[in-house]
């Protein structure tokens, strides 16, 4: 066993990208498992040189993911997929990609296992997503007590799949739909989250703890779709759509999905199941104060550098309404 060897699956994701560099940056060696590594050339920049290396394994197969954690001294897995395609149900990458690292890291001789989880999951029976992710969660305290399970809210960071999604249908809609209004989300930046896990992977205190993370503010489904219309300057008349509509719409707009091996679904059934769940923390559950993860930054502060694209004109454009901007162009 090297001492200093983490193996990271799904070092190569959203999330991925920031706890390899955050690995590498608190001295770590990082052993990345990938379905594709000849795709992840890009993640060895995270460290010095030799210090990320790139290894092929698939979670749903036990003897590459044994292959993986072999020498390792610790093991994360971020490995997750918010829609079904093919062989990859929730079942397949969730519960048994999770059980087949944990019982590896067992038989290794490793204690160290962070398993990257979602804030939430535990309040709502009505989707297959935060089923899986329950049941995994179990199967990972079964196979290895010591492990530490991290949920994190939303995350947000350059690239993410909320924010972005949500300028995309402002900027193809004139009534933007808003799919459960009222839910409650504490957004957190990615690089936090990813800051928390390696710092889950260092400290012996977080064996067998669960954390759940969240930003430093609460918004609304709603008050999150406005800020999102203001920063990208594009106004918008918001319209409620109920669940009896919107669940039946996503459900039908995933089933067609599955047809398309190129492109993911906008929506499915099961993510609206999950936009009625509040992602906030429970009472008194651990957070980013017991990681040592004390200054958070805020969707105020990040959201706008990257949202930016999303807007009439562009980078520059200082907040000027498109219509003043004719106005001008016309006087």
């Amino acid at each position: 066993m090297t001492a200093n060897l983490v193996t990271v699956f799904g070092g190569s994701g959203f999330l991925g990208r920031h706890v390899v560099r955050a690995l590498c940056k608190a001295g770590w060696r990082v052993r990345v498992a990938m379905r594709r590594p000849h795709l992840g050339g890009d993640v060895r920049l995270a460290g010095d040189v030799g210090q990320v290396q790139l290894v092929q394994a698939n979670v749903r197969n036990k003897a590459s993911v044994e292959r993986a954690v072999d020498g390792a001294h610790a093991v994360v897995n971020l490995v997750g997929i918010l829609f079904e395609r093919g062989r990859q149900s929730f079942n397949a990458t969730h519960v048994l990609g999770a059980r087949n690292v944990a019982e590896a890291a067992t038989a290794a001789g490793i204690t160290r296992l962070v398993h990257v989880s979602a804030l939430g999951v535990d309040r709502t029976k009505h989707s297959a997503y935060a089923r899986s992710k329950m049941e995994a969660e179990r199967a990972v305290r079964a196979a290895l007590p010591t492990a530490t399970i991290i949920r994190p809210s939303v995350m947000f960071g350059a690239g993410d799949g909320f924010f972005n999604r949500i300028a995309e249908t402002v900027r193809l809609t004139f009534v933007t739909p808003v799919i459960a209004g009222k839910t409650k989300f504490q957004p957190v930046f990615v690089t936090d989250v990813a800051q928390a896990v390696a710092n889950a992977v260092s400290r012996a205190d977080a064996e067998g703890e669960t954390y759940e993370l969240a930003g430093p503010h609460v918004y609304t489904m709603k008050e999150l779709t406005t800020y999102v219309t203001r920063t990208i300057d594009r106004p918008r008349v918001l319209a409620p759509l109920p669940g009896f509509i919107a669940g039946p719409m996503g459900y039908a707009i995933g089933a067609a999905s599955r047809l398309n091996p190129f492109f993911g679904p906008p929506l499915t059934g099961d993510q609206v199941q999950m936009l009625r769940v509040d992602s906030v923390p429970s009472e008194g559950a651990k957070g980013f104060a017991d990681l040592g993860v004390e200054h958070l930054e805020t969707v105020e502060a990040i959201v706008p550098t990257y949202l930016w694209r999303h807007r009439p004109y562009g980078q520059f454009q200082d907040g000027v309404r498109e219509e003043e901007l004719l106005n001008t162009a016309d006087a």
